[in-house]
């Protein structure tokens, strides 16, 4: 089942398990923007919406790890590749899409809670054994928050 909804610099497509960020025609070109952008629901750490006000449109933006999203409003919104930016006319169908990618999202962390849990575990390690390498923190104490952290 897709779902699709258009907006002024492109348009979302929601899969099963990915959202696509299309662009094409000129809007899309003069901003900068080409091509798509495939995003897999699971990885979506934050969603922005913001809904079309008297004289300005409104956004939907994506955050997911490693993405560098813009954070100055609908203006940059527009030439943020993570961004579609939609109308009054469109903002209906735009609040359903993100509505249903959330409920997705929730599924996923309610099917796989730990995934989660246990990388952040690793990326503390692996930043604490980076602080290791430095000479900030000792062997021992290393060792002692890594225990901590893996249960130990």
């Amino acid at each position: 089942m897709e779902l699709i909804a258009k907006g002024t610099n492109g348009t979302l497509l929601v899969k099963e398990n990915t959202i696509e960020l299309q662009r094409s025609g000129w809007n899309a070109k003069l901003l900068g923007l080409s091509g798509n952008k495939e995003i897999l629901i699971k990885n979506i750490s934050s969603i922005q919406f913001k809904k079309p006000g008297l004289l300005t449109n409104g956004f939907i933006q994506f955050a997911f790890s490693g993405s560098n999203e813009s954070k100055g409003g609908v203006l940059d919104a527009t030439k943020d590749e993570n961004s579609i930016v939609f109308t009054k006319a469109q903002y209906q169908n735009f609040e359903k899409l993100r509505n249903i990618i959330n409920e997705r999202r929730n599924n996923v962390s309610q099917e796989f809670p730990s995934s989660n849990q246990s990388d952040d575990v690793y990326l503390q390690i692996e930043k604490l054994s980076d602080l290791k390498n430095k000479g900030i923190v000792t062997e021992d104490e290393f060792n002692a928050k890594k225990r901590q952290l893996l249960g130990l």
